[in-house]
Order: structure tokens, then C-alpha cells, then sequence
């Protein structure tokens, strides 16, 4: 008999599972059942709250916990919020295993199949992409596709990263992520436009108060830790009370990228590591260092100048998944790798078609027509082609290379092998651009997309493959035909609209008065009149009906009582 096992009643319900075995037993004796056992000295006390989650009833009870894992997820959740929540360098040290090599989150680029190969190369933990908290919280299918369906033993210790702007969401989003991971971010480092317009990220470092109510409440409620992703203020001293503050609120891990929030696309610049130098001492909690990050060496000059923890990396992982072993594998490698992990955990096709371009960025400025392939293909099997095809030119090249021969555009290696990509500033851009070098004349890529004029050479390279495709197109605004706006949101109307207003705005209005709009196709009025219409005619059907069935009643009441009078 194995240790720890005993022999049970033969009408104790034990779980069995197929070829005749029970959970953490053998191959089981015909007849014979086991179940595990310890001495009761070793059991763990429960809480009220595992007991009432522990065993087939819990799965009973919770039809939802059922269908994720069933009673024993639901005690394991139990249980884990039972155990006091790890702080600070304990949170660091054994929940995220002293973790010194990060893969930074990257919105649609740090999915599963990504962190999984990054994680096969020297990372020790990884982020999810950013989620939006508003969209995670309301969208069952966002939830499954970004985070439920890529559970994965694997892929731990893991991090899951939400930009949010109202503490009761992000909470309310963390509450339903929790369960499927180590820690939940805040992202309050992402520039982009797209964070300014939804007042999100990097926009919210001025709003203090805000932020402290968010980790103060995500502190209070989760079971799980709350971290933080910053960018830098220009003020070193700004930016280490800003980094107090957090820590403060109630924040046990702080991710510093040394740049501001304007520094960005062809205006990065190098990141400052003498403020995430300041911000490590300045607080008690683990610190991440994040910026200038394009090889091993740099991940050591790094830790060794500022004292991180930890070191994270974004833009030199995507070109360089072997980063954090101090490799330069061969492109292909990597590429193959990646798509069969692919093969396993699937993603959309264009998160794929995005790291390709990324692991074959010097390459495809060689291969300029394969370059194209890769931007129209439409399946995987197709990008395993063209990257069969650039393996083969690549193996053809470097049988035809001559002793001696130094990589060319003066890159530190050949193409073909995984290497940093060196993003160009506004002054070299502008000079691929045929524009001038001086620093008055200086284009960077949004001045070229702004360019009003249909001159190709002031145009940037997406709308200069626009007048490709359609010679007579024209980037003019004032050709550009003007809509009438909607009264309600400033979008455009619809032109047969009968209150003036775009679908959306329309669409809410008609619900509230009930009434119809042909221009939008909205019948909220004649729909309820039929409605109404229908139920009156039922009403008139079933009136004769009763009617009918009263008199029937009245007739036999009549003949029973007449039957009765003659056997008197």
C-alpha cells in the first residue's frame, strides 16, 4: 500500500476517473478503493469559509464555479484568501520567486504563446497585455479570449495589467482576474494617444487623489497584491513623491520606466536611469527598472547602477526573444519556435504577423517583396510559408558569403540573426524621408502624416502605399467631403434621420420616447402598437371562449339538478 493511503468504506464516495484510478492513487485493485489520508495532527485548521467551499457541494451550490474547476477550485480560492497576503520583498521573493528578468506587458503582443517562449529563454515572469477594465468587466468573450482561455500551469508567476480611470471598476475587473493570476497592475505609463483620449495611463500621473482612492480600495478588496507601472516626471524630486505616494496607497511593486510620457515613437530618447536610481531608494517596496534595455549586458549595468530588483523589457524582447540567456539566436529559430507554440495556443493572425515582422525587422528591409507577402497573408499556414522562404534565402546567402565579409547598414551582426532594433530619431527619420537635416526643418512621422499637399516624397510610407493602390487620391482636407454633425455627440449624422442625430444618439432617443426613426431603420413605436394590437386581439379571442364555457357550465348545473328532482 503507498504512504499515505488507507483503505476506505466500500460506500464512501470517492471521485473515480477513467482506467479505474482515483485522484493520487495508482492503477486501483479491482474491488478496492483508496482515498488519500493524513493524520489529523497534519491537517490544516479550516476557516468557515474553506469548509463551506470543500467538497461536491460547494460545485452544487455554484453552478458558475462549477464549470471553471468545480468545488476544489472554489476551496482553493477559499483557502488562498484565507492566508494572510504576501508584502513587499516577501511578495517579491516567494510569490514571484525573486524575479530579476520581466517581460513587460505589450498590448497585443505579450500573449500566451509570446510569454511562453520568452519564458523558454531566461524570463522569469511575465505580464499580460494591457486589458481595459471597462471592457473586461461587461464582455464575457473579452474575459475568455484575453485571459480564462490562456490559463496555463506554465505561465506563472503572472501578472495581469488593467488601465482604468474609476476605482470601482478596476476593482470590480480585478475581483474577476484574480483567481487566474499573481498580482494586478495599474498601468500608468502608457503615452499613447489612444490612453489620452480614454484618460487612461501616463494621463493620470498628474491626478493624485484619484489614484490613491483606486490602490487604496484594490488594496482593501483583492486578495492578490497591487502593483504599479509609472513613467517619469522631467523633476526627479516630482517623481520620487509620486513613487511614495503610490507605496503609500497601498502599491507593493512599482515598475519605473526612466521617460516621460512625451517621450515617445521618434522623440524616445534614452530613458533616465538616474530617476529610477532616486525612486529605488527613496521607497521600501521591490522596484523594476524599465528603459535602454537591448541585451544582457545592459540588464547588468542596469541592476548594478540603480539596485533594482528586477529588470524589464519590451521592445529588445520582441527583437531578441533570448534576451535574458545572453543569446543571439538565429531568426528562424525563434520564428519556428514561436509558431508552433502557436500551433498549440492559438492567437490572431495579426499578433503573429506583428512579432514576425518584429524578429525579421533587418531582414525584410533586404527582402523587400517577401516583406510584402508577410503584410497580405491571410493564414497561418501561409506565414509558416514565408518563413520557410525567408529561412531558405537567408541559408542561401550564407552559403554565398564570402571570408571576411562584415554585416552591412552597420548593424553588430549579420541580418538573420536576432539582434536590437535602434528606433531612429526625428533628425535621421527625417533624413530617410528626404526631408531636411536641419533642426528648424526637423519631420518627425506625425508632421509627415499631417503633410496637406499629395507630394509622395512628404508623405509617410502608409499614405505613399495609398497613392499606389489609387493614383488619384488625394490627402487634401478641404476635398474631403463635410458631413453635417449630430446635434448630441458631434459625429455624423445620418441624412434621413428625423431627429438629427447620428445612429447611436438616435437609437437611445427613439427607445425613450417610443417612437420610430425610417432613416435609421429604429420602429420602437410601430412595434409596440402591434404589440399592443396582439395582445387586444387575444383578448377578444379568449372573451368567447369563456363565454361559451360559462354557458356550458350554467346547462350541466341545470340537468344535474333536474335529474336529482325526478329520482326524489
Amino acid at each position: 500500500m503507498a504512504p499515505g493511503l488507507r483503505r476506505a468504506r466500500p460506500l464512501l464516495a470517492v471521485p473515480r476517473f477513467p482506467g479505474g484510478t482515483t485522484r493520487g492513487c495508482a492503477a486501483e485493485p479491482a474491488g478496492v478503493r483508496w482515498r488519500w489520508h493524513r493524520p489529523a495532527a497534519s491537517l490544516p485548521r479550516q476557516g468557515p469559509a474553506i469548509a463551506a467551499a470543500s467538497g461536491p457541494q460547494a460545485a452544487a451550490a455554484s453552478p458558475g464555479t462549477a464549470a471553471r474547476g468545480g468545488g476544489c477550485r472554489s476551496a482553493a480560492r477559499a483557502g488562498r484568501r484565507e492566508m494572510p497576503k504576501l508584502r513587499g520583498e516577501a511578495f517579491w521573493r516567494e510569490t514571484l520567486r525573486s524575479a530579476h528578468y520581466v517581460v513587460a506587458p505589450m498590448v497585443d503582443q505579450s500573449e500566451l504563446a509570446w510569454r511562453l517562449l520568452s519564458r523558454r529563454h531566461g524570463a522569469q515572469l511575465c505580464y499580460t497585455p494591457m486589458l481595459h477594465a471597462q471592457v473586461f468587466l461587461r464582455d464575457a468573450n473579452y474575459r475568455r479570449e484575453n485571459l480564462y482561455g490562456e490559463a496555463c500551469p506554465e505561465d506563472r508567476p503572472l501578472i495581469v495589467q488593467f488601465c482604468a480611470n474609476d476605482p470601482e471598476v478596476f476593482v470590480q475587473a480585478a475581483l474577476l482576474a484574480q483567481d487566474y493570476c499573481d498580482a494586478i497592475d495599474l498601468n500608468l505609463g502608457c503615452p499613447q494617444m489612444i490612453a489620452k483620449r480614454g484618460h487612461y495611463g501616463a494621463f493620470l500621473q498628474e491626478e493624485w487623489d484619484l489614484l490613491q482612492r483606486m490602490i487604496l480600495l484594490a488594496n482593501e478588496k483583492l486578495s492578490v497584491p497591487i502593483t504599479c507601472k509609472i513613467r517619469v516626471f522631467p523633476e526627479i524630486d516630482k517623481t520620487v513623491k509620486y513613487a511614495q505616494m503610490l507605496e503609500k496607497a497601498g502599491c507593493q511593486l512599482l515598475t519605473v520606466h526612466g521617460r516621460t510620457k512625451e517621450q515617445k515613437g521618434p522623440l524616445a530618447g534614452v530613458a533616465s536611469w538616474e530617476h529610477i536610481q532616486a525612486v529605488r531608494k527613496a521607497v521600501s517596496i521591490p522596484v523594476f527598472a524599465n528603459g535602454n534595455i537591448q541585451c544582457l549586458s545592459d540588464v547588468e549595468e542596469c541592476i548594478r547602477k540603480t539596485g533594482v530588483h528586477g529588470v524589464m523589457s519590451a521592445e529588445g524582447n520582441l527583437h531578441n526573444p533570448a534576451l535574458f540567456e545572453g543569446r543571439n539566436p538565429l531568426v528562424w529559430e525563434m520564428a519556428e519556435e514561436y509558431l508552433e507554440i502557436v500551433q498549440k495556443y492559438p492567437c490572431p493572425l495579426s499578433y503573429v504577423r506583428a512579432h514576425l515582422f518584429k524578429l525579421w525587422h533587418h531582414t525584410l528591409q533586404v527582402y523587400q517583396q517577401l516583406r510584402e507577402e508577410l503584410a497580405k497573408v491571410k493564414t497561418l499556414e501561409g506565414i509558416v510559408d514565408v518563413n520557410r522562404e525567408l529561412k531558405l534565402r537567408c541559408q542561401e546567402e550564407i552559403a554565398n558569403q564570402k571570408e571576411g565579409e562584415k554585416p552591412k547598414e552597420g548593424l553588430p551582426f549579420f541580418h538573420w540573426i536576432c539582434q536590437p532594433y535602434i528606433r531612429p530619431g526625428p533628425k535621421e527619420r527625417c533624413k530617410e524621408n528626404g526631408a531636411s537635416g536641419t533642426e528648424k526643418g526637423v519631420r518627425g512621422k506625425r508632421a509627415l502624416e499631417e503633410e496637406e499637399d499629395g507630394n509622395a516624397e512628404l508623405l509617410s510610407k502608409n499614405k505613399q502605399k495609398k497613392k499606389l493602390r489609387n493614383p488619384n487620391k488625394s490627402f487634401d482636407p478641404s476635398l474631403k467631403p463635410k458631413y453635417a454633425k449630430c446635434d448630441q455627440c458631434g459625429n455624423p449624422k445620418g441624412n434621413k434621420c428625423v431627429f438629427n442625430m447620428c445612429r447611436g444618439c438616435c437609437k437611445k432617443r427613439a427607445f425613450k420616447e417610443t417612437a420610430d426613426c425610417p432613416g435609421h431603420g429604429l420602429l420602437f413605436k410601430t412595434k409596440y402598437e402591434k404589440s399592443l394590437s396582439w395582445q387586444s386581439s387575444q383578448r377578444v379571442i379568449q372573451t368567447p371562449e369563456i363565454s361559451r364555457r360559462g354557458a356550458v357550465d350554467v346547462g350541466e348545473t341545470a340537468a344535474l339538478e333536474e335529474a336529482g328532482d325526478s329520482a326524489v
